[in-house]
């Protein structure tokens, strides 16, 4: 028992650097790699483009930092997904609206889970949605509990093998959670998600 909670943590840590601080730091080689190429002809673009890398290289380090204090985010342990999502909210680069209402907190290995996936919901919307405003809701619902992301933005988000979306579901599914992509073109998406709230 003790080995297989051993080898359930090591797999949770896995996912939660892939996830979050890994996806985060290729996401700025890539925007990195674009400002390389566009200083020359463009070199106002290439200074945005490192402006919000370095904007990626912050949050990255605040991602590996909560790792290293024990897979929760202090805050997150100390206060709950309210407080850990707001402060998630408050670092992201889109307005981000917080509504949080649950009678208790769930078991700290599912609410680690829900704090990771709305933390990497949110960095998608920032790094791909051109949304203006993006919205996050957390409720229970009987044995369950109920994650959404949504945005205004341009929509066209699909769960494809390999990418952000695909490892959340998977992360998802391995404790018998679902997730749900609603983002037709034009916008806007919507991301449910049901996890066992296992109180």
């Amino acid at each position: 028992m003790v080995v297989d909670t051993a080898a359930a943590d090591l797999r949770r840590i896995e996912r939660d650097l892939h996830d979050g601080a890994q996806a985060r730091l290729a996401a700025l080689a890539m925007d990195l790699g674009l400002a390389k190429e566009k200083l020359a002809q463009d070199p106002q673009a290439a200074a945005v483009l490192v402006d919000e890398a370095h904007g990626e290289v912050k949050l990255a380090l605040q991602e590996l930092r909560d790792l290293a204090r024990g897979i929760h985010p202090a805050v997150l342990t100390d206060r709950g997904l309210d407080a850990a999502l707001s402060a998630v909210a408050s670092r992201c680069a889109v307005p981000v609206s917080v509504d949080v209402d649950l009678p208790a907190r769930p078991v700290a290995a599912i609410e680690g889970i829900a704090y990771f996936t709305v933390s990497e919901l949110l960095r998608n919307v920032t790094a791909h949605a051109r949304a203006r405003r993006a919205w996050v809701d957390v409720w229970r619902t009987g044995d369950r509990l109920m994650l959404q992301v949504r945005d205004d933005g341009v929509g066209g988000a699909h769960v494809v093998t390999g990418r952000s979306l695909s490892s959340l579901t998977e992360r998802v599914g391995a404790v018998d959670g679902v997730l749900a992509v609603d983002s037709p073109e034009g916008g806007p998406t919507t991301v449910t998600v049901e996890l066992p709230w296992r109180a």
